[in-house]
């Protein structure tokens, strides 16, 4: 265990097991996706009787654009949206922000840290660190897996180029910085895991919810801008070949003000269980 930045370290090993299947799993899905586009060309699998992909569909290409689903940059863009990738991040961000600071106040355990010569903001700070470090990792086991798979790909490799991809990646990081702010600042004011938990869903699984249904209702067209899904828009990057860098500051910004939101939110709380 490393001595300099015990309270980091402890939080990864403590959480090895579930990050090595979250690595492992996306990297299998990852693959998968790309063996699917390469194997069948997006326009056949949505081909049956003539018509185009509705519109609402940018939502599972990650486009809030003219990306359609039907493309390569709309697939791949799709295995960077899919359920099964909002959930692999969920859990991993659900998790490290529930025991930064909710779950030792649920079992009684906090005292016992602070006890210790540890301030708040240092208790914060490497915690935070460790969820910013599995995300990282997270994010990077699918960017690299899709790198690979357009590098070796020449029918991809036409339309999307790997910089798109690694915009891509950096854009869902952005989406992991928008989890991780409010949930930190949950974990710091609440006393149960199952508020941190809640509020990564309600940020999650129903931000993407709520973006499907503003593209597919036009009345409910303003409710997109509520939706990180909105901002997060890989098969935009994939196809453009760039970083989608006002939507990236909004997904960043949020996260940076949680994590303010946080600190101070800790330094004031009573931490007694």
């Amino acid at each position: 265990m490393n001595a300099r930045l015990p309270l980091l370290w402890l939080a990864l090993h403590r959480r090895r097991r579930m990050l090595v299947s979250l690595l492992v799993g996306m990297v299998v899905f990852e693959t998968l996706i790309v063996v699917v586009t390469n194997t069948i060309p997006p326009g056949q699998l949505f081909s049956g009787g003539g018509k185009s992909p509705p519109s609402a569909y940018r939502a599972f290409s990650g486009s809030s654009g003219d990306v359609s689903i039907a493309s390569y940059a709309g697939l791949l863009g799709a295995g960077l949206t899919h359920p099964f990738w909002i959930a692999l991040q969920l859990t991993a961000v659900g998790s490290l922000a529930a025991a930064a600071v909710a779950a030792d106040v649920e079992s009684g355990t906090i005292e016992l840290v602070m006890v210790r010569p540890v301030t708040r903001t240092r208790l914060l700070a490497e915690r935070a660190a460790a969820l910013l470090l599995a995300s990282a990792a997270l994010t990077a086991a699918a960017t690299l897996t899709v790198a690979v798979g357009v590098a070796l790909s020449p029918e991809i490799h036409a339309e999307v180029g790997i910089g798109g991809v690694f915009a891509a990646g950096l854009m869902g990081y952005g989406f992991a910085l928008c989890l991780i702010g409010p949930a930190l600042a949950v974990s710091a004011a609440g006393r149960r895991r199952a508020q941190v938990l809640g509020a990564v869903i309600a940020i999650g699984a129903v931000g993407f919810a709520v973006n499907f249904i503003a593209l597919a209702w036009e009345p409910a067209a303003p409710l997109r801008f509520i939706s990180p899904f909105h901002y997060y828009t890989p098969g935009d990057a994939l196809a453009r070949g760039a970083v989608l860098w006002p939507r990236l500051a909004v997904l960043a910004g949020v996260g940076a003000a949680g994590l303010l939101t946080a600190h101070v939110l800790l330094r004031r709380r009573d931490l007694a269980p």
